[in-house]
């Protein structure tokens, strides 16, 4: 009869790297002859339309660095596709699994599945160990003082801080204990076409992150012609670099940036406390009578809307998978505000083109331009696209990059006015709304 190989499994998701990894350094530490996994889950890979889906080439690149780095430890990666659940079921006939350890994801589907996994391998008496990694502080851990969960962001961010202690940051050094990696001969990894997917363009910024970036943050962020943002969201998303180590950088160098690290983990707490992202989460939103108009979504992601910053925007969010940030609320509020149409739409095609693509994040930023979220800009405040071009984008670098015919002949004529597509905003927002407002509608002069 043959002997099953006793391994322990550490189970790679959105923390895909080797160093500063909690759940891995736990496992190589406190189990040892560890079997590096990851699972292609077909669960999530049937919903995506597109087979060159730019985030599977990037997981799959991610591995396959992962792979050659343990290949030289004498180890291998495991890589499986399939449901979860039916592939833990054919590892558990494969191995003698001592222990299985990962790293906490907080969206609904993926809660759902580890507990189910969790269930699957008690029946068997394996523990299943789950530590946090991807944020500082997760789930119900900043709260008021009465334990209610915070929907305002300044007072958890305030309270972040205040509960904040460097150790919280230190690394774990994971990349330390290699040597207790299951010895193994390399397996191979499938490639994207064994699991239903194409190469694509993917240029994914790097996972480095330059002082001098940091140290400008607060004066470049807001600037879409140059690299003036950290472009971590990816790499965030997907853990190729440590949340860990970003805190720290931004504690010495930014502490704008780390205002928007604890951005980040404001809206992931809102999705652990409030696990309804497809309704608004102010109920009154879910009143206002959006339009119907297929052609006006179309023209509004293919960039072709008569407003130049906007047609950038998605022109760059088409070309890349990403899209600079401040142009992210002009877009939203322009298809919300300007275009009326529901913010689930432009919810929806955000996460289906997004490299960055976070649930939590991006229903909040979809939901916070549409004013039916939590701390979300009020509803008569109405991006005018011409007077964010000016502040943004002066000289045209970014709208000259993405939409070269602008100012020629061939550009479109703007599709709405925006001094009529406000006035219908605010009045369609207010019926729908009832009174419900808020009192004070002083306007900025770039919501005017």
């Amino acid at each position: 009869m043959e002997v099953k190989p006793r391994i322990s499994i550490h189970w790679f998701r959105r923390d895909l790297r080797l160093e500063d990894n909690h759940g891995f350094f736990r496992a190589l530490s406190e189990h040892g002859d560890v079997l590096p996994l990851f699972i292609f889950d077909s669960d999530i890979l049937s919903k995506l339309e597109d087979k060159h889906d730019r985030r599977v080439d990037f997981i799959h690149r991610a591995l396959q660095g992962m792979q050659a780095r343990l290949v030289k430890h004498g180890s291998s990666l495991l890589v499986e596709h399939g449901k979860p659940i039916g592939v833990w079921k054919r590892l558990l006939e494969r191995f003698e699994v001592t222990a299985v350890t990962t790293n906490h994801d907080h969206e609904p589907y993926a809660f759902a599945r580890d507990k189910a996994i969790g269930e699957l391998l008690a029946t068997r008496g394996i523990p299943l160990h789950s530590f946090k990694d991807i944020s500082i502080f997760e789930r119900g851990e900043v709260v008021k003082d009465n334990g209610g969960p915070y929907t305002v962001y300044t007072p958890y961010m305030k309270k972040w801080r205040a509960h904040f202690t460097r150790e919280m940051a230190a690394p774990f050094p994971s990349e330390g204990h290699l040597h207790r990696l299951w010895k193994s001969a390399p397996l191979p990894l499938p490639s994207l076409e064994d699991i239903g997917f194409q190469s694509t363009d993917l240029q994914a910024p790097p996972n480095t992150l330059s002082e001098e970036i940091l140290r400008n943050y607060a004066e470049t962020r807001d600037i879409p012609s140059i690299v003036g943002t950290s472009r971590m969201s990816t790499h965030l998303r997907f853990g190729t670099v440590s949340v860990r180590e970003l805190v720290r950088r931004s504690l010495r160098s930014s502490p704008k940036y780390l205002n928007e690290l604890i951005w980040r983990e404001f809206f992931m707490q809102i999705l652990w406390h409030f696990p309804h992202p497809e309704k608004s989460f102010k109920p009154n939103y879910d009143n206002i009578e959006w339009r119907h108009d297929e052609a006006a979504f179309k023209a509004w992601c293919s960039g072709r809307t008569g407003y130049p910053l906007v047609d950038a925007g998605m022109r760059e969010l088409a070309a890349t998978g990403l899209m600079h940030n401040r142009v992210r609320m002009v877009v939203a509020s322009f298809l919300t505000k300007h275009l009326l149409l529901d913010w689930r739409l432009g919810e929806a095609w955000f996460a289906a083109k997004l490299l960055d693509f976070e649930l939590s994040s991006n229903n909040g930023g979809w939901q916070w331009a549409s004013g039916s979220g939590c701390d979300a800009a009020p509803y008569f405040r109405v991006f005018n696209p011409r007077l964010q071009l000016e502040k943004f984008d002066p000289q045209l670098r970014y709208v000259k990059k993405w939409v070269p015919e602008y100012g020629s002949a061939n550009y479109v004529q703007p599709m709405v006015v925006h001094e009529m597509a406000r006035q219908r905003a605010l009045d369609t927002y207010k019926k729908g709304l009832e009174g419900g407002l808020a009192k004070d509608q002083r306007q900025t002069k770039l919501f005017t």
